[in-house]
């Protein structure tokens, strides 16, 4: 299967964002304890856990759809996308060590946004607009321009979960840097999601199945 095959590639695109994440300065911010670091609770510890883990299945979804067709435009994207994501998730993964908080919560996804019921978790979607698994595992198995209009369909409904997620990070978190990376979430996000309804109407299909 194709989807063993990215995780050389990602993974250390993943972890030489990492590394950069630590070079952010932080100083200045606020944090809810009053000590410019934020708490494991809040908005912005919860908004670097759940984005990187939402970044992650984008990273993933665009390397299965670049192993799956020849198309330049499409793997364009897909090259664009992985990077952008895998970058901004090293540089989440590094805040929250510098904050030296936990990567993993007890609490459900989103609970920081008060939406922890949002997704049940079921067939592996954790959150509003990530793939399940069987999605996953068609998109690993298309060729061609099903591939290309799976792959369309799926990160235009994940980027609509990350522009949500993003919006209330705006609204609810503290450390400036993060509330801008956030805004930054939101405009390219909401960009790419225009152009691939107009990819998917060159190829004949809508964003919906």
């Amino acid at each position: 299967m194709r989807r063993a095959s990215w995780i050389a590639a990602g993974s250390a695109a993943v972890l030489l964002a990492a590394a950069g994440g630590f070079g952010v300065a932080l100083a200045g911010d606020a944090g809810d304890d009053g000590s410019g670091t934020p708490g494991a609770e809040s908005a912005d510890a919860g908004f670097a856990r759940d984005m990187a883990v939402h970044h992650q299945q984008a990273v993933e979804m665009s390397y299965l759809v670049r192993e799956g067709t020849d198309n330049r435009e499409v793997r364009r994207l897909a090259y664009d996308i992985a990077q952008t994501q895998a970058n901004q998730r090293g540089m989440m993964l590094g805040w929250l060590d510098l904050w030296q908080l936990p990567k993993v919560s007890a609490e459900p996804p989103m609970s920081w946004m008060d939406m922890g019921g949002m997704a049940s978790g079921k067939d592996g979607a954790l959150m509003p607009g990530m793939a399940t698994n069987t999605q996953m595992a068609a998109l690993d198995k298309a060729e061609g321009k099903q591939a290309e209009i799976l792959y369309l369909r799926l990160m235009t409904e994940h980027h609509k979960g990350g522009v949500h997620m993003a919006e209330g990070c705006v609204d609810r978190c503290e450390v400036d840097v993060e509330k801008r990376l956030a805004q930054g979430m939101v405009e390219s996000q909401q960009s790419e999601i225009q152009l691939m309804a107009e990819m998917l109407r060159k190829r004949g299909a809508k964003a919906e199945g």
